[in-house]
């Protein structure tokens, strides 16, 4: 006579379901989806509220202009907020540079590279002077770039004596409104900029494919095969609309190459190096990365190190877009890097957030920016609007904690 026991099935073998998986990998991305989700009703929303303006070439590229100085500081910004600090200095930092490079172009006749390559030093510099009384004194990073902030405003009046310095020389003015020059056979489009995009497009494939072939070496779940390739053909669409908008008018600007390679290098260097491990350990729980062997003070310290060199590449952007230094350059700059930041993704307690969901959250604020002036929202309205879309991406993700039991 034989017995025989069932067995029991630990609900977390059972095999999963298309749906079930479908709605996990949302759960586990919601920040990145939601984001991306949202993005999209709003540039929907406008389209139509503005009647077609939105999405008109020379629309698209004055928003990628205008809005290219906040986009680099939010990459440095949710460094520092993934790190678990913030930094309120950032906008008075890029006025404060452009100041520096606008006296030594036009008060010192210096060749704006090397005016350019000064300056980054100089905010360089100003991002260790932080960085040390935050990582190795140990004050907090809120009240060092409070004074911070104080600071280079003052510095900012000081360098100028309280008036604008103009003209820039034309290769400078070029950083912020120049253009990629036009190259090969005519045509009805910017031909660089079609290769850009068809580099664009398969280069977000080839991450796409390389991911999903990680996901399932290592046994984790990965979208259905009908739903990654319909994911694959939404990048390809969405490249080639942008690519073909840009290319119909005068072509991809200067500003957004540096944009794509700045997102490139910190994308990389978040996912894949030791060192954006370490600010996300830090930020995540700071003693039990110091007891991992993280050197806490030194991570730090670089981290506000390479604040202070992106504000400055933002306030010599800045004021190339301008063509003149003034004294209230960079005034609210921090503000709509944090809110970019955070409406990206970031957590507020820190070791979340990716550089790719800051530029999301940009894009968000400026689309939001354009969007309203278009359709004649006024500037009161619009900060209250922002307002409470900040708040909201703030409150999502304390609920999404709370709901986690995190």
């Amino acid at each position: 006579m034989s017995l025989t026991v069932d067995k029991q099935v630990d609900p977390a073998d059972r095999p999963q379901s298309t749906g079930e998986l479908v709605r996990e990998l949302f759960r586990s991305n919601i920040r990145q989806y939601g984001m991306l989700v949202a993005l999209g009703v709003i540039v929907v929303l406008f389209q139509v509220l503005s009647h077609g303006i939105l999405l008109k070439p020379l629309n698209v590229t004055n928003l990628i202009q205008q809005n290219s100085y906040i986009l680099i500081l939010a990459i440095g910004m949710v460094i520092v907020i993934i790190n678990g600090h913030i930094d309120l200095s950032v906008g008075s930092l890029a006025g404060f540079v452009g100041a520096a490079g606008a006296v030594l172009m036009v008060d010192h006749s210096v060749p704006w590279p090397l005016a350019v390559v000064l300056s980054l030093l100089i905010g360089a510099a100003a991002g260790a002077f932080q960085g040390f009384w935050i990582a190795y004194i140990g004050i907090p990073s809120f009240i060092v770039t409070l004074a911070g902030m104080l600071l280079f405003r003052g510095g900012t009046q000081i360098l100028l004596k309280s008036q604008s310095k103009a003209p820039f020389p034309t290769g400078f003015q070029k950083i912020s409104s120049g253009f990629l020059p036009e190259v090969g056979p005519s045509t009805n489009y910017h031909n660089i900029t079609l290769l850009l995009g068809l580099l664009a497009a398969g280069s977000a494939l080839f991450f796409e494919v390389r991911r999903r072939r990680m996901e399932r070496r290592y046994g984790f779940p990965s979208l259905p095969t009908a739903f990654f390739a319909a994911k694959c053909a939404l990048i390809v669409l969405v490249t080639a609309v942008f690519t073909l908008l840009l290319a119909s008018y005068r072509g991809a600007p200067v500003v957004l190459l540096i944009l794509g390679v700045l997102l490139l290098v910190y994308g990389f260097v978040m996912r894949t190096t030791v060192i954006g491990r370490h600010v996300y350990a830090i930020g995540g729980n700071k003693a039990a990365a110091q007891l991992s062997g993280v050197k806490n003070n030194r991570v730090t310290f670089l981290v506000f190190v390479n604040m202070g060199l992106l504000s400055a590449l933002a306030g010599l952007v800045f004021a190339a877009r301008l063509n003149a230094g003034t004294p209230n350059a960079g005034i609210n700059f921090e503000l709509e890097a944090i809110a970019a930041a955070f409406i990206g993704g970031a957590s507020a307690s820190g070791g979340v957030g990716t550089v790719f969901g800051a530029i999301i959250g940009g894009v968000v604020l400026g689309v939001l920016n354009n969007g309203m002036s278009l359709v004649g929202i006024g500037t009161d309205y619009q900060q209250v609007i922002k307002g409470l879309v900040l708040l909201a991406a703030v409150g999502f993700d304390v609920y999404n904690k709370k709901k986690n039991g995190a």
